[in-house]
């Protein structure tokens, strides 16, 4: 076969050949493109035979006369690379870069070393070809689109001032600010489409597609900056725009999230009463709707609103999303942010059924409580630590934790044999954890209870934070198991459940850096009035008469109770601090008093 010289034009058979193969594989993707269980198989066959079309065009020298069907064929080709994965590939990028060094070859001039911004720039100055005005136009929306969906935003908007420029050089440049890009891409003219040209996508679509893809990442990079007024503009404007019902749905959600947070409950919860009319399998609008209900104190509306989530949860979980047939590029797969996937993370039926349970027990409905905290422990025995990852996103907390609260229920509704038992395996779990003694350093401002950030001495701090949580645990577990003894009237029992949870209080050493450990003032006096409550009056008395002689600890005594007091205890502490009615301070000093009195006369 002869071999074709530089900027040689391809015989007219040739080029004929090319347009006949690209209008049948375009005409093919028309007739077939039904998304069905083998609609993905039927996009790589379609990207597989662009993909080889365009390389035989390739092989021979660029030229103007085939540069229009080689750039439609080109973005054929990336529209189905593009709307075939959920992200951006570095592949299609390059695919643009090379199609525009064609260009610039056929013109005569070479930009190898021209950033892809700067490829743009040359390429749109050197060309005066009619006839590549749209093929170019169309490539450069394929552009907008890779930058929007890696959120190059400054970009895409330098792209399509250039855009504008070249097609109408006259114009007036769009004024600045945060909207600059939505503006410009509204301006932008889709340049008119030949009859004969084979589209699998038309530019026309792309670019509404830009547009509501730009205000939708717009409106959540504004959301999660805290910019509210900003965010409700530019969602609104998503919201007008042109997606599917799923991405609909979830811009009305976000609207929700947005207006919820300007102090509007109400909008927001039409707002998500708007995403589950528009796609019902929105279920995260369901999630939202639950805690807003929970801020307004509907709390009927918000069980009701869990209890349907954790149905459809357990009915149809969520499925990946389909693709849309007619839009081979569409919306989903132009936004992607960490705002978005945190609105719209789907729970697990488990998280729910656990909130319906907490929820339950903070509104005393301590029957439906028992049940579905009965039903959370039934999902453990299925693997459930494998099946939620317990990261800052889930709703579960420590499976400890979870553990005590079912028994804190299991107590209020009475079965307290039952409450024993789970306490017990609280117990077992945590025994091994716990160190002899915790030496844990307090905080300028923290007294007692080190908080999250509170560094613990001798040793790594999460292994130490760790041995405290378990500490903790075991001590509320002894706690509660020790007042359901007392509810089946086993006195001895009681107080040797109540004995060990002070025992356990006992194994942490507060100190400040610097000074000498000391006991933990509020702990003492709590032991102080346990000790009296359970008539150990003599051991009661000898321990007030040491924090009494000690006038360095008594002002953070007092001051420690208070701080006890008013703090807010975990939910499996509540049902325990209101068995717990010891008597006030001075109340108790005063009847310390009269005791030394009497044993002293």
């Amino acid at each position: 076969m002869k071999r074709r010289r530089r900027g040689e034009v391809p015989e007219p058979g040739c080029l004929r050949a090319w347009a006949a193969e690209s209008e049948a594989l375009a005409g093919r993707w028309r007739a077939a493109r039904c998304w069905g269980p083998g609609g993905a198989a039927a996009a790589r066959q379609q990207r597989g035979a662009f993909g080889e079309l365009l390389l035989r065009m390739r092989g021979l020298p660029a030229a103007l006369t085939t540069l229009p069907l080689e750039l439609t064929v080109l973005y054929n080709s990336l529209l189905f690379a593009m709307g075939a994965s959920d992200c951006a590939i570095n592949g299609e990028a390059e695919e643009i870069r090379q199609g525009l060094l064609r260009v610039l070859e056929a013109c005569g001039a070479s930009g190898q070393d021209l950033s892809t911004e700067e490829l743009w720039q040359k390429v749109l100055q050197e060309v005066t070809v009619e006839e590549l005005q749209a093929p170019l136009h169309r490539l450069g929306a394929l552009q907008g689109a890779w930058w929007l969906a890696t959120n190059r935003l400054g970009s895409i908007t330098s792209l399509f001032r250039l855009l504008s420029n070249a097609e109408d050089p006259g114009r007036a440049p769009c004024s600045g600010g945060k909207n600059e890009l939505l503006s410009l891409l509204k301006a932008w003219r889709v340049p008119a489409e030949g009859d004969s040209v084979s589209l699998v996508q038309s530019a026309k679509d792309l670019k509404e597609i830009l547009c509501t893809a730009a205000a939708f990442l717009q409106g959540l990079q504004e959301l999660e900056a805290g910019n509210l007024p900003a965010a409700l503009s530019l969602l609104q404007e998503a919201a007008g725009g042109f997606c599917s019902k799923r991405v609909l749905a979830q811009i009305y959600t976000c609207l929700s999230c947005c207006t919820r947070q300007m102090g509007k409950p109400q909008t927001a919860l039409q707002h998500l009463k708007r995403a589950l009319q528009v796609d019902f399998q929105c279920l995260p609008a369901l999630s939202h709707a639950a805690a807003v209900y929970h801020e307004l104190g509907e709390t009927d509306a918000e069980l009701q609103a869990l209890a349907v989530l954790y149905e459809a949860l357990e009915r149809n979980p969520p499925a990946a999303a389909s693709t849309t047939p007619y839009c081979l590029i569409q919306t989903e797969h132009l936004v992607h942010t960490p705002a978005l996937a945190s609105l719209f993370r789907h729970r697990h039926p488990s998280e729910v059924k656990y909130l319906l349970a907490q929820r339950c027990l903070q509104d005393g409905r301590v029957a439906d409580a028992v049940e579905h905290y009965l039903d959370f422990l039934a999902l453990l025995q299925d693997g459930l630590q494998q099946q939620v990852p317990l990261d800052g996103g889930s709703a579960l907390p420590r499976i400890p934790e979870v553990f005590l609260e079912a028994a804190s229920a299991l107590e209020q509704a009475g079965r307290h044999q039952d409450a024993i038992t789970v306490c017990e395996e609280v117990v077992s779990r945590t025994a091994d954890l716990i160190p002899q003694t915790l030496r844990v350093e307090e905080g300028p401002e923290q007294l007692e209870c080190p908080s999250p950030g509170t560094e613990l001495a001798g040793g790594p701090l999460s292994q130490k934070r760790e041995s405290l949580c378990c500490l903790v645990w075991r001590t509320a577990a002894y706690l509660h198991q020790g007042w359901a003894w007392a509810k089946l009237g086993k006195k001895k029992e009681a107080i040797t459940q109540f004995s060990r949870c002070l025992e356990d209080l006992l194994r942490v050493q507060l100190y400040r850096s610097g000074v000498e450990p000391t006991g933990d003032p509020a702990a003492a006096s709590y032991l102080v009035q346990a000790l009296w409550k359970l008539n150990r009056k003599q051991e009661a008395a000898t321990r007030w008469q040491k924090l009494s002689e000690s006038p360095a600890e008594e002002d953070g005594q007092q001051e420690g109770l208070g701080r006890c007091v008013a703090r807010r205890y975990p939910l499996y502490l509540v049902s325990c601090l209101k068995q717990a009615a010891f008597p006030h301070n001075e109340s108790l000093a005063g009847n310390i008093q009269d005791y030394l009195r009497t044993t002293t006369s």
